[in-house]
C-alpha cells in the first residue's frame, strides 16, 4: 500500500482529508477520511449512489494508519 497523495480538509464538517492510494494492482483516488463519534473511517466516492468500492475491516484500519501517519510526519517537517 503506498500513499500517492493527500489532501487536507479543513472546513466545519467530518471530512479530515481526501487521500489517493495506491494498493496491489490498482489505484483509487479520491478516498475520504472522515472522523466519527465511533473513530476515524474511509469512504470511497459513490457512483449512482452506490458505493464503487468498499474496504474489510482491516483494509480501512490500515489505509487509517497510513494516511494518519503521512499527516503526522507532514505536520512535524511543517514545524
Amino acid at each position: 500500500m503506498q500513499i500517492l497523495s493527500i489532501r487536507p480538509e479543513g472546513g466545519a464538517g467530518n471530512t479530515v482529508a481526501r487521500f489517493d492510494v495506491q494498493l496491489d494492482g490498482m489505484r483509487l483516488y479520491n478516498i475520504a477520511l472522515k472522523r466519527g463519534q465511533a473513530g476515524y473511517r474511509v469512504f470511497a466516492p459513490s457512483a449512482f449512489g452506490i458505493a464503487v468500492v468498499t474496504f474489510t475491516p482491516e483494509t480501512a484500519s490500515a489505509l487509517i494508519s497510513a494516511v494518519l501517519g503521512e499527516i503526522t510526519a507532514n505536520d512535524r517537517n511543517a514545524a
